[in-house]
């Protein structure tokens, strides 16, 4: 009886869905999981061993990079954050607040601005340029003109990545114009798998005919940052160099004498939006440490 690596794609009422060079492998998990209290997740890499071709047990699962409570999955390689430039109107605080949360998960952010056909380019470049300055990825999107849809491809290739977002925004239109047959595939999938025994909802992960996976649930359904008062500063990636600048160490940046970070917003070096994001996030995690104590 061989083992061999794989992914965990599905997991559903005890069995797990290991996708491996072999194609899908139906598996349990060995008892000492349980006995551990450990649950194996979906995008887990695990080590399996084979009892027919297409049946197998989980043996062991390699450390994890990262792990989402909601949606349930590990080592996630980016969120692409999609927000649309129109209808909905952008919300710059939850574009800030995604950007915060998949950074303190260790989750690369790509910035998606989609529905480009809606507005002027004027606008859309200001806005790609204000984040690109900073360091971020950002690709701007219509599923009408498919413009940039081969660039948002280049970045979800040979990755494990999931679409985080608003309602509204056109998340599942950008999924199926990225592969047109990737909702005929999750049915086929889900078919093969299920075999009729299981039919709960599960979180799944989308083989990519390009290399990757995408993740079938948007992710951070729970918009809670726990993250303390005094860490909130560093996930905005151009405060780094300028908070050196100020007088005090545990500066927040909010009305201290000879704050670098305010001097800078002052004189235009950081973007005074993105800094009013930081002072609405800063508001809601000194309130959440309120009702904790």
């Amino acid at each position: 009886m061989r083992e061999i690596e794989g992914i965990i794609v599905r997991g559903i009422a005890g069995f797990y869905y290991v996708d491996t060079e072999h194609g899908i492998v139906e598996c349990r998990a060995r008892g000492k999981f349980r006995k551990d209290n450990i649950t194996p997740l979906v995008g887990d890499i695990v080590k399996i061993q084979l009892v027919s071709k297409k049946e197998g047990y989980i043996l062991n699962i390699l450390p994890r990079k990262n792990e989402l409570i909601r949606p349930p999955v590990a080592n996630v390689d980016q969120a692409i954050i999609v927000f649309a430039i129109a209808k909905p109107e952008i919300n710059r605080v939850l574009l800030d607040k995604i950007i915060v949360l998949a950074e303190s998960n260790d989750i690369e952010p790509v910035i998606c601005i989609n529905k480009i056909d809606l507005e002027s380019r004027e606008k859309v470049n200001k806005l790609i340029e204000i984040y690109k300055k900073i360091g971020y990825k950002v690709v701007a999107t219509s599923v009408l003109t498919k413009e940039g849809i081969e660039e948002l491809k280049f970045y979800l290739k040979d990755k494990v990545s999931f679409f985080a977002g608003p309602s509204g925004v056109g998340k599942s239109s950008l999924i199926n114009s990225i592969q047109s047959n990737i909702k005929l595939k999750t049915g086929e999938v889900s078919k093969k798998l299920l075999r009729g025994r299981h039919t709960t909802r599960s979180v799944e992960l989308l083989s990519l005919d390009f290399g990757g996976y995408v993740l079938d649930t948007p992710g951070f359904t729970a918009l809670t940052l726990d993250i303390a008062k005094e860490d909130l500063r560093y996930y905005f990636k151009e405060f780094l160099e300028l908070q050196r600048g100020c007088k005090f160490s545990s500066c927040l940046h909010v009305n201290e004498p000879d704050c670098g970070v305010i001097e800078a917003v002052n004189e235009g070096l950081i973007n005074r939006e993105r800094y009013i994001s930081y002072l609405t996030l800063l508001r809601e995690v000194k309130e959440k440490e309120k009702r904790r104590y």
